[in-house]
């Protein structure tokens, strides 16, 4: 493939016989410039197919209206409308994205931190990866005067904005419900421990049985199970034991909740009759699958727009200095036929 080398305003200048300073000047607009001249290096410039190098442009001037968003998935609903969110908001603004993806890794994590920082990027938004090990690499973003904005999966040991989900709060919501539709071995899918999200969501959880007189049965927690293929192998093992579930309530995500309804529907159970069943995050598939599952909704096109607004309060001049650090978005438990034994 041939090599086409990119049109600088040297090559204008070279042109033209002209001092590259008068050439930038022209391009900028400056009044410096004749208007005779102005128009020759313009339109040499489109000629040339020039195209102005608007970071670098930008950065002279002190600014660059270009924002990081690092995400552990970018083909999760959850992520993505968190995305829209925050293009919405930074488009209005004037503002680019530059969206990574750490796909659940910590090393990828740090890599996409650190180019973002030699992007030199005004702000990086980020949700951490599920196997996050140490801050060095975020403190470092505040090193390099960028801000960091962090949002659902957080590091609670940085002092920096943050906009949450009201995990415990949906976790104890979807429990209770499981416990009005008369289930009572509720088995809990988990993530991660080191998440602060995966942690609040079993806190909710073991509250909601304690508030019912029910004990907690270390038999019916399994870790770690949070995509379809891993809630399938969890709901095998759950099934297997002496006294199985009713209920599996699967924190980590809709995807583990679609690998429980596999594997009951294999086995012939009768959802919700036999088995309960509910995920996390409202994914487009939970209105369709049969019964449709119930899910908790966390408004993610939301968080995206409150993280946005976030940095640019704090950018405004005229915000208040004493804006909260920490947002909370208040999720919605969305009952479906997979927890309706009841009928109501």
């Amino acid at each position: 493939m041939e090599n086409h080398k990119r049109t600088t305003i040297y090559d204008i200048a070279k042109k033209l016989n002209l001092n590259a300073s008068s050439v930038s000047r022209a391009l900028n607009g400056s009044s410096n410039v004749s208007e005779k001249t102005k128009e020759l290096i313009l339109k040499t410039a489109k000629e040339l197919n020039y195209r102005q190098n608007s970071m670098a442009s930008n950065l002279r001037k002190g600014e660059n209206r270009t924002i990081g968003v690092v995400v552990p998935r970018i083909n999760q609903n959850f992520f993505s409308n968190v995305i829209a969110g925050i293009e919405e908001v930074t488009y209005q603004k004037g503002y680019n994205l530059i969206i990574c993806q750490s796909n659940e890794s910590y090393q990828r994590e740090i890599k996409c931190v650190d180019t973002l920082i030699n992007q030199h990027v005004s702000a990086i938004f980020l949700s951490i990866s599920a196997d996050f090990e140490d801050n060095e690499h975020l403190k470092s973003v505040g090193e390099h005067q960028i801000k960091l904005i962090q949002f659902d999966r957080v590091d609670d040991e940085l002092d920096t904005f943050k906009v949450l989900c009201g995990n415990e709060e949906a976790s104890f919501e979807a429990v209770e419900h499981l416990l009005t539709q008369g289930y009572r071995r509720i088995a809990l899918l988990e993530g991660p421990q080191n998440l602060n999200i995966f942690r609040q969501r079993k806190k909710g959880y073991l509250s909601a049985l304690a508030k019912h007189g029910l004990s907690l049965l270390p038999e019916l927690i399994v870790e770690n199970a949070w995509t379809r293929e891993l809630g399938a192998a969890a709901t095998e093992k759950l099934l297997a034991l002496p006294q199985p579930p009713d209920a599996i309530f699967a924190s980590t995500s809709d995807f583990a909740a679609l690998g429980v309804l596999d594997v009951a529907q294999t086995r012939g159970l009768k959802v919700p009759q036999e088995l309960g069943i509910i995920g996390f995050s409202n994914e487009a598939f939970t209105e369709i699958t049969q019964p449709s599952i119930t899910t908790i909704d966390q408004f993610s096109k939301e968080i995206g727009k409150n993280v946005a607004n976030l940095y640019f309060q704090k950018l405004s001049k005229t915000a208040s200095s004493e804006t909260n650090k920490i947002v909370s978005i208040r999720p919605k438990l969305i009952i479906r036929g997979s927890t309706l034994r009841n009928g109501i």
